[in-house]
């Protein structure tokens, strides 16, 4: 099993696998569909391509695209307890520094 820190957040990214995935969201009372994966896959790619957690107005801006006028309402909907607390934790990111909510 990943090693986590204190909050939660995997200690080491390179950890992350789809079923930890599953067991992460299970524990914060989420079932995973499409759009979860959809969010979580797009974070991935980004936190490998830059090295950096994506800030959530970068997810906000694919959501709008597959969900026009609905981007932030959609993220919300999908991680009620937010995009730090939730989605960067099912994703397997480090918990930022600093973000923006969107």
């Amino acid at each position: 099993m990943p090693q986590v820190d204190e909050e939660g957040y995997l200690v080491d990214p390179a950890d992350w696998s789809e079923p930890w995935a599953e067991q992460a969201a299970t524990q914060q009372g989420l079932s995973l569909a499409d759009g979860h994966w959809f969010v979580i896959r797009f974070m991935r790619s980004q936190q490998h391509e830059h090295q950096i957690t994506p800030d959530a107005r970068f997810v906000i801006r694919q959501l709008e695209q597959r969900y026009p006028g609905q981007g932030r309402k959609r993220l919300f909907e999908l991680f009620p307890y937010g995009y730090v607390a939730q989605a960067c934790r099912i994703a397997g990111m480090k918990r930022p520094r600093a973000w923006s909510t969107g």
